[in-house]
């Protein structure tokens, strides 16, 4: 791991710890929007840092199995726990690149899916209310909510036209691209 980037993850470790002892003063419970916008900060710092401390763990991993190396006995299993840890702290080095990243502010809106049925009568209502029932289901796995703005069904069960409201926690980010 680049030393910049440890220095960041050592920062958002001691940010995690202030925003602990911020969020349990008794001023920022009374306001409500500093409490939000310090929640959100939270939970972001927590998920990075959690990610962290797991690279943590495997790097003293690595440590102690390098350190086990000089003993005949264990050397096999010393060779097999290094290559482990090596394998999951670069996935770990990846997954807290990504972590560390800019994310878009609007991300975390709620997001409308329309969807028409094209030229193609009856089947394409079908793909459409099918269509309709995939964004649903995924939408439902996640955790957010959806609700039906307006609809057109055909006759057969599909529809000509149909507006979902999805919200949760990301939902704008997920789909944004979709078309």
């Amino acid at each position: 791991m680049k030393s910049f980037v440890r220095d960041t993850l050592l920062r958002q470790r001691a940010r995690l710890h202030e925003l602990d002892a911020l969020l349990s003063a008794p001023d920022v419970v009374d306001s409500m929007e500093r409490f939000k916008t310090l929640s959100r900060e939270h939970a972001d710092a927590s998920t990075v840092v959690e990610v962290f401390n797991r690279y943590l763990r495997r790097e003293a991993d690595l440590a102690s199995a390098t350190e086990m190396l000089a003993d005949a006995d264990m050397a096999d299993m010393a060779r097999e726990e290094i290559d482990s840890a090596q394998a999951d702290m670069a996935q770990l080095d990846t997954e807290l690149q990504q972590l560390l990243l800019p994310k878009d502010p609007d991300d975390e809106r709620n997001a409308f899916v329309e969807i028409r049925a094209g030229t193609g009568g009856d089947e394409s209502a079908l793909f459409a209310g099918d269509l309709a029932r995939l964004y649903t289901r995924y939408a439902e796995r996640q955790g957010w909510q959806v609700e039906t703005v307006s609809e057109s069904p055909s006759e057969l069960g599909g529809y000509k036209e149909v507006v979902l409201r999805v919200s949760g926690a990301g939902a704008y980010g997920r789909l944004r691209f979709e078309s």
